[in-house]
């Protein structure tokens, strides 16, 4: 690598990516941004203290083989981070044509650029259903019967014969992520912070039995700059999580909040009919139903990831939590009498 090396992302305005964006700046790298939305682009660099004039951008989405070729283009590194993170039954398209046929074209487009590493941005969800006990980054790829897991277990079975094939890619497993985004400004809520709003909103009384890794977005954002940038990363990387059974979620938010928040749990598989009930309903129902077939799937499916006795260290899930929390009420996202406790710094 170069001592600033240039670095090619896809994803770059999401909520991981700006943080991943963040990491490699800080790591003094050189970035170039695959962005399908210019007005994007401001409002996602803004809270980095980054110009947009100083980041090389090219147009296009991750479908397109040209767009892709010209953003690996001389690039040191790509890190494939484009993708339609959501359950939402209403997204199937969207996650089918990003997630999997995006995916391919990008994958492809970096090897045959010759970049050195090419970092495929795959989720732990890749890997479920599981019969070990715990996932490794050996583990079997899942066949998953969920469209968003589906379409990331498929570009994980592409990584994985690209790395067989002898290309330089690198596989990353974030957990679900929370965090506050990158300043007061950035509206960019993810998935889970959403699903932890809503838990706080009162929105769901409900849980399922079972669990999930959980991680903070800035220690995943940490590991995918380094497998970008380091020439001695692994060829297949978790990044920094924790197991917790929605039980002890639900303490931990509580904990940080110093709110009662009551909630009834059910049998994960018992759950899983009206969940999937739930996903119908929402093809027809204009605003988004809270409980998804595809966060009581993961509960009921999920494995805690195997120890690695050299990998850094996930910070503390309440304080993330309480960070999380203070951001959503600072950026007026809950009032004051959800935040509870967080609301104060």
């Amino acid at each position: 690598m170069n001592p600033r090396p240039l670095v090619a992302v896809t994803g770059g305005t999401g909520f991981l990516g700006a943080h991943t964006v963040a990491a490699l700046a800080a790591a003094g790298a050189r970035v170039r941004l695959l962005v399908r939305d210019p007005d994007r682009l401001a409002p996602a660099l803004g809270p980095l203290g980054l110009d947009p004039d100083t980041v090389r951008t090219v147009p296009g989405d991750v479908t397109d083989p040209a767009a892709a070729a010209r953003l690996c283009a001389g690039a040191d590194a790509v890190v494939h981070l484009g993708s339609v993170y959501s359950f939402d039954r209403r997204r199937r398209t969207d996650i089918a044509r990003t997630n999997v046929q995006g995916t391919e074209t990008v994958l492809r487009a970096a090897v045959r650029s010759g970049a050195g590493a090419v970092v495929h941005v795959s989720t732990v969800g890749a890997l479920i259903p599981a019969t070990d006990p715990e996932l490794r980054t050996d583990s079997p790829v899942g066949r998953p019967a969920e469209p968003y897991l589906a379409s990331k277990a498929a570009g994980e079975l592409l990584a994985r014969q690209l790395q067989r094939e002898g290309a330089p890619v690198r596989i990353a497993y974030p957990p679900a992520l929370i965090g506050p985004p990158l300043g007061p400004d950035d509206r960019r809520l993810g998935d889970q912070n959403g699903r932890l709003r809503d838990t706080l909103r009162g929105l769901m009384p409900l849980w399922p039995t079972g669990g999930f890794p959980l991680g903070d977005v800035r220690d995943a954002a940490a590991v995918l700059a380094r497998l970008a940038t380091a020439a001695d990363a692994p060829a297949r990387a978790f990044t920094p999580s924790r197991f917790l059974g929605t039980a002890d979620y639900l303490a931990e938010l509580r904990a940080a909040t110093g709110r009662a928040l009551p909630a009834a749990r059910l049998p994960g598989r018992a759950m899983l009919p009206a969940a999937r009930l739930a996903d119908l309903l929402q093809r027809h129902w204009p605003w988004h139903v809270p409980a998804e077939y595809g966060a009581a799937y993961t509960c009921v499916h999920a494995r805690p990831v195997a120890a690695d006795p050299g990998g850094p260290e996930p910070r503390p899930v309440g304080r993330t939590m309480a960070e999380t929390v203070h951001w959503l009420y600072g950026a007026g996202l809950l009032t004051y009498r959800q935040a509870g406790t967080a609301a104060t710094p």
